[in-house]
């Protein structure tokens, strides 16, 4: 990816720089990766996901660790998980993941729950940067997490806190397809949807990983939502809208 180069070529090249060289070059990849999300935006604008086939749709199943539940109130993002789909199929070879540097020290208990230690987010790279490569990672796919509220909230924040622009990228609840195809079970956490669907549950509140289950449940459910006649985003859109709670 051209983010990943540009990014790799600033770390090798920074201890040759005098630290104004160093910032310039950096503010420089920075613009470049502003530039292309506002071009992905502008294609977002155009590309009316509800009438793709489900089949050919490429999903991006991804997974925030946070500091807390409140980024207006401070709280961060610690890292980022992300896989790639096409259709149903997990591209588990096409992932995408990075620790985040934070600002304030989390908590002890959030240090425990994620396995993440404070030396590795206080030497990880800084936010913008992380979310410059998340965007070309993801580049126009749709978005899918697991009670999505949480990372939408956070993705909202923080594109427009640092980069001034609006988060455009549609993102999908797993939910919206588990009341579809399993709307009597009353399937809640990731992990009574796992169990459920026999997904073998590893590394909780790791990122990557927890992005990598979530894609295996939205990929089974998805496939189920196929055999039940669904074609489209729009029919299950449709079919939800009448779907008495």
């Amino acid at each position: 990816m051209v983010m990943n180069h540009m990014v790799q070529l600033v770390k090798q090249l920074s201890t040759k720089l005098s630290p104004s060289m160093y910032a310039s070059t950096l503010q420089s990849s920075q613009a470049e990766g502003l530039a292309r999300l506002r071009q992905i935006q502008r294609e977002l604008k155009n590309d009316d996901v509800l009438d793709q086939p489900l089949h050919s749709l490429s999903f991006i199943v991804f997974d925030l660790e946070t500091s807390g539940f409140f980024p207006d109130k401070g709280d961060e993002i610690l890292s980022i998980g992300a896989v790639k789909m096409k259709g149903a199929e997990v591209l588990f070879e096409e992932s995408f993941y990075s620790t985040v540097q934070c600002k304030k020290e989390p908590s002890s208990d959030v240090l425990s729950l994620t396995g993440l230690t404070l030396e590795e987010l206080q030497s990880s790279r800084p936010l913008i940067e992380v979310l410059n490569d998340f965007y070309e990672f993801v580049g126009g796919g749709t978005l899918v997490a697991h009670h999505a509220t949480h990372e939408k909230r956070f993705m909202s924040h923080m594109t427009w806190q640092l980069m001034r622009m609006p988060f455009a990228h549609r993102i999908i609840d797993t939910t919206f397809l588990t009341r579809v195809v399993a709307h009597d079970e009353n399937l809640v956490t990731l992990d009574e949807c796992c169990t459920y669907y026999n997904i073998p549950i590893t590394t909780r509140h790791h990122a990557l990983y927890d992005a990598k289950m979530t894609a295996e449940l939205w990929g089974q459910c998805l496939k189920i939502a196929q055999e039940k006649g669904f074609s489209t985003l729009r029919e299950i859109y449709i079919y939800l809208a009448t779907l008495k709670k």
